[in-house]
């Protein structure tokens, strides 16, 4: 598949991408569907570009912890006591605008995770490439999977509203003398909220996943993922006719949390 292919990705000098890429790679070693002809002569951006938007993600993590990986090093009290030089310094290393920054920039770099992610959706929905539409045998009859897009739309969208960035706002407190904070409470908690949201777009995106790979059998993925999708479809069995899916996310979302990365891992 050339939009992982290794050359294309040591070109461009971001390491995030170079990673994503060798792991997608390994991840669809000797796919049966991946050695199918193509019809189509490029992918929509939202599977051809995941190295560089994966990657522009895996960068933020990267300074976000280190960030606060020296936060969690530092002195952040006030005042500074220096009892070698006998000395109490009063200053402002209380003041937490780098992580503020930090938590803002890593909430829109999980959000884009999970926008990206409903993309991929949508597009396995499209009934296109040989699938049905709404991925379910008898589209127009059963709705298939069309409740499980809307779900990841309505939770994309609420991610994006979460990405206003919290210390572009600021408040007096203490009679003025507190006259700028950084609001990085605010930015740690709607950052969690964005970090759930993207576990259940992650979620909704295998349940269709998995179903798409239904309807290419035989044919396989990678060899990596099969025992992956196995275990998962003991939790999520294919979608055959219209059936209420909210247990079916819960127990996707589930599968997300505690079993798919030793899996991976396996």
């Amino acid at each position: 598949y050339s939009p992982l292919a290794a050359p294309l990705h040591r070109i461009r000098k971001q390491p995030g991408q170079e990673i994503c890429a060798a792991a997608l790679r390994e991840y669809l070693r000797e796919s049966e569907i991946g050695k199918q002809a193509k019809e189509q002569v490029q992918d929509p951006y939202a599977f051809r570009c995941v190295p560089q938007v994966h990657g522009a993600s895996w960068g933020v993590l990267q300074h976000v912890k280190e960030v606060v990986e020296n936060e969690l090093s530092s002195v952040t009290d006030n005042p500074g006591v220096f009892p070698d030089e006998d000395r109490i310094l009063s200053g402002g290393n209380f003041h937490a605008q780098p992580i503020a920054l930090a938590l803002d920039y890593l909430g829109l770099a999980l959000s884009e995770l999970g926008s990206i992610s409903e993309r991929r959706l949508f597009q396995l929905l499209s009934g296109q490439r040989g699938l049905p539409p709404f991925l379910v045998p008898e589209p127009g009859l059963h709705s298939g999977m069309m409740i499980v897009q809307y779900t990841a739309a309505a939770i994309a969208s609420q991610n994006k509203q979460l990405c206003t960035p919290a210390s572009a706002d600021s408040i007096v407190s203490s009679n003025g003398q507190e006259d700028h904070v950084s609001m990085a409470a605010n930015a740690g908690t709607k950052t969690l909220r964005i970090l759930d949201n993207l576990r259940r777009l992650l979620a909704l995106e295998l349940m269709a996943a998995a179903q798409a790979l239904y309807f290419r059998l035989p044919a396989n993925t990678g060899q990596p993922l099969r025992p992956l999708v196995e275990a998962f479809r003991q939790k999520v069995p294919p979608l055959q006719a219209d059936r209420i899916l909210s247990n079916d996310m819960h127990r996707a979302e589930d599968f997300l949390r505690q079993e798919a990365e030793a899996l991976l891992k396996s």
